[in-house]
């Protein structure tokens, strides 16, 4: 029943199509059923495509018409990174209702599983509510819940032009739960998902702190690093993410890529805007870590942190979230050869959200 891999995640929002278009344009992302080649002799590739011109029928895998309640589902994919976008229009479904309870967000995980079954019974044997048993669809962190599907990993995938594989992965999940609630989601992914705790840190940043883990399955490529308050100390952001969420959820989502440099320069010339980062925190970078993989100019030209451990160096950069609520956001990483989350660049990650925070309600 082991969990293998993430084949997708479920964005739900209000509209798919304008969603799609947003991350086509701005990422790279295509349209899953089809090649670029296909795509790009039909006129339907989403990059060609802005904002604006959501309407076409290529942005939806569905067909130009809704399904059921008004569902529209977009089914994207870039690499080995799988985004379902689903909207609907019915308020009484539970992506409406998702949506009007915490704004455009990640509904759901889907976990490929080498028997989809076994583990669904696995997690109920440990407490996990199932919501939909013919769909393998049980409760996970407050209203995000986790789909137990085939394993996919192995299915080849479409062949896609450089250009267009700005990223390679999903890397990671960050997830906010309540004070009090850590130990309990670290116990429900250890018991009923069969992860494996590999890393926990309590960080302060100033007056502000938090606790975390991660937990892992032991293929490596599953990982959500749980977050709660301590709020015994002044609120923070993660306060802030679970009240303007209302409630636990994914704060981010980590996309792995291959040339982290490339990548925040060609999204970045889109129009994306990324979090910016102090020069003193380059100035530190030599005596922190003596050379970087990638040269400190280009760091600090984009933005860039770096983190090492000793397995090597990572790579990472935050988006500004264009959440109207500021809750959810992008991460992109670049592993050269470091296994952990770059813990050490909380305090920096926080101090930029504060600008942003601060800038945005002036």
């Amino acid at each position: 029943m082991s969990i293998q891999s993430i084949t997708h995640v479920e964005f739900h929002c209000a509209d798919a199509d304008k969603t799609a278009a947003g991350l086509c344009a701005d990422f790279g992302f295509v349209l899953e059923e089809q090649t670029r080649e296909d795509q790009t002799r039909e006129g339907q590739t989403c990059g060609d495509h802005t904002r604006e011109d959501h309407t076409c029928g290529a942005l939806t895998s569905t067909g130009p018409g809704a399904g059921p309640h008004g569902v529209r589902t977009v089914r994207l994919r870039q690499a080995g990174i799988r985004l379902h976008l689903v909207s609907a229009a019915d308020p009484a479904h539970p992506v409406a209702r998702f949506v009007a309870a915490h704004g455009d967000g990640i509904g759901v995980i889907a976990l490929g599983c080498t028997d989809p079954q076994a583990a669904l019974e696995r997690a109920e044997r440990h407490g996990a509510r199932v919501l939909d048993r013919a769909g393998g669809l049980v409760a996970g962190f407050g209203d995000v819940a986790l789909r137990f599907v085939a394993d996919t990993k192995a299915d080849p995938a479409p062949a896609q032009p450089a250009t267009g594989a700005l990223l390679d992965a999903l890397d990671h999940a960050a997830i906010c739960v309540p004070a009090g609630e850590l130990a309990p989601a670290v116990r429900f992914c250890e018991a009923a998902l069969g992860l494996h705790r590999i890393f926990g840190e309590y960080i302060e940043v100033g007056e502000q702190a938090m606790d975390s883990s991660v937990v892992q399955s032991a293929s490596g490529e599953v990982t959500f690093t749980l977050i709660e308050p301590d709020t015994t100390r002044r609120p923070g952001q993660i306060d802030t993410f679970l009240a303007d969420n209302e409630g636990a959820g994914v704060q981010h989502l980590a996309f792995r890529t291959g040339d982290i440099a490339t990548a925040v320069r060609t999204i970045r010339d889109r129009g994306v805007e990324f979090l910016t980062t102090p020069g003193a925190y380059y100035d530190a970078l030599a005596e922190r870590f003596g050379t970087t993989a990638i040269p400190v100019d280009t760091l600090r030209e984009l933005d860039v942190l770096v983190d090492q451990d000793h397995g090597g160096q990572l790579f990472q950069i935050f988006l500004r979230s264009t959440h109207p609520r500021r809750t959810y956001f992008l991460e992109l990483i670049e592993r050269q050869g470091a296994g952990t989350f770059g813990t050490a660049n909380i305090k920096a990650l926080y101090e930029a959200v504060e600008r942003q925070n601060a800038t945005a309600s002036v």
